[in-house]
């Protein structure tokens, strides 16, 4: 049995929880709504303020989806009452990080300046060396820090580009002269 499968999700009384036949589940919240369609195997089963997640066989595949599907509930209740955020920062001499309009302007050493449009539902806010990117969608956050640090990823030699707050960069020696 999924350890994290079978768990029960709490429903708070703020959001509202609504399960159609075909297995499509609409949240929606004080921040948002969020709508996603599961497997036709796993069985979610919604009793007053809790939700379990079930499946229908002990199947590999099966047991895959339901820790899955479970996960995946309980990321979007948590979205539609609090959100999630991800925080960007900026190493490196004249980086910086501007939000022009709905357009995220970044000045990361390049010839030119790079723009990213963020998505719609995806919060982009900047202070100083930091990018804070913030959502109801913790898939879609996460998909946007990343592709945002795609952009000028951290270098080994002298750490300069965008990275997590908090990340870890391991430095590499240069190169030496020889004798």
């Amino acid at each position: 049995m999924s350890r994290i499968g079978s768990k029960p999700i709490e429903v708070p009384e703020n959001v509202n929880f609504l399960k159609d036949n075909g297995n499509l589940v609409t949240i929606s919240g004080p921040k948002g709504e969020l709508k996603m369609k599961f497997h036709p195997d796993i069985i979610v089963n919604h009793e007053k303020s809790v939700v379990n997640v079930t499946r229908k066989t002990n199947n590999k595949d099966q047991r895959a989806l339901h820790g899955t599907t479970r996960a995946i509930l309980f990321n979007m209740i948590f979205g539609v009452t609090n959100g999630f955020i991800k925080e960007l920062e900026l190493r490196g001499v004249g980086f910086t990080a501007l939000m022009q309009g709905e357009r995220l302007k970044l000045t990361l050493g390049f010839s030119h300046d790079v723009y990213f449009f963020p998505p719609k539902g995806i919060d982009i806010k900047t202070a100083k060396s930091i990018i804070t990117i913030s959502g109801i969608d913790k898939q879609l956050v996460g998909q946007v820090a990343a592709k945002i640090r795609s952009i000028r990823p951290p270098e080994p030699f002298k750490g300069k580009g965008i990275r997590y707050v908090g990340e870890y960069v391991k430095i590499k020696k240069g190169k030496t002269v020889g004798e």
